[in-house]
């Protein structure tokens, strides 16, 4: 397993502000298939984006991460209690949860004992999706200026699990009976700094800058800006979203 507390401690502040949001029909469509709205065990939280985006619709949500400088930088909100816990064990009670969540983090998990720890945790009847989005949707052009300058130089600073990401975890076994979640659609409206900023969020960006400092991503700006026109100009761009959801057995 790689280590994720060093990938994502440097750019906390970053990534708060430059990923993009979740549609805030997840979050309803969620609620809509849990018992009870009382509390949520939102894993690995990042920012909190997904926390507070629950806030609407549960009383409570404990928000778990690896990361203290991921935590320094989320979204504050009565409702949500953070903690720094590893996924796989946490100081929570059995049955405390009507639904467990992990919003673009589950490749990153020992799976063999986070499955037991969610069963031991979730109520019986209780609710466990996911969801991740990975590739920048534009068109043919942009996507060649963007694989040859920025995915072919960052291809061997990309860690093993994110393999699973790409893949939309369909190698991955969920111990839960699927629930068939509605189509979701996740873009952004960015210009071209504002893409950039998002980009730099990337592990293996920040693996590579380390590693060969950042003309390179100075370069694909320059390359990109050719395709694009006026950097300050917006765009719609596209991320290749998936969702996953499923019912803890009683």
């Amino acid at each position: 397993m790689s280590n994720n507390d060093d990938l994502f401690n440097d750019k906390s502040e970053d990534y708060a502000r430059a990923r993009p949001r979740y549609p805030q029909q997840i979050y309803k469509f969620l609620a809509e298939q849990c018992v009870s709205h009382e509390s949520v065990w939102d894993v690995a939280s990042g920012n909190g984006q997904a926390s507070l985006g629950l806030t609407k619709y549960f009383d409570h949500i404990d928000a778990t991460e690896i990361s203290e400088n991921q935590i320094a930088n989320a979204f504050a909100h009565p409702k949500i209690n953070y903690s720094i816990q590893a996924a796989e064990k946490t100081n929570f009670k059995s049955n405390s949860f009507d639904l467990i969540c992990v919003a673009q983090a589950l490749h990153w998990f020992d799976h063999k004992k986070f499955w037991p720890e969610v069963k031991r945790v979730l109520k019986p009847d209780g609710i466990f999706a996911t969801w991740g989005y990975s590739w920048i949707l534009l068109d043919a052009e942009f996507e060649r200026i963007f694989k040859r300058f920025i995915l072919d130089i960052i291809e061997p600073y990309w860690a093993d699990e994110i393999q699973f990401l790409w893949n939309q975890y369909q190698e991955i076994t969920f111990p839960f009976k699927k629930i068939e979640g509605p189509e979701i659609e996740l873009s952004v409206n960015w210009n071209l700094y504002e893409l950039f900023e998002y980009v730099r969020t990337w592990s293996a960006v920040s693996q590579c800058i380390k590693k060969q400092g950042s003309a390179f991503i100075e370069k694909a700006f320059e390359e990109v800006e050719k395709y694009w026109g006026d950097a300050e100009e917006l765009k719609d761009i596209k991320m290749n979203f998936f969702l996953i959801v499923g019912r803890n057995g009683v």
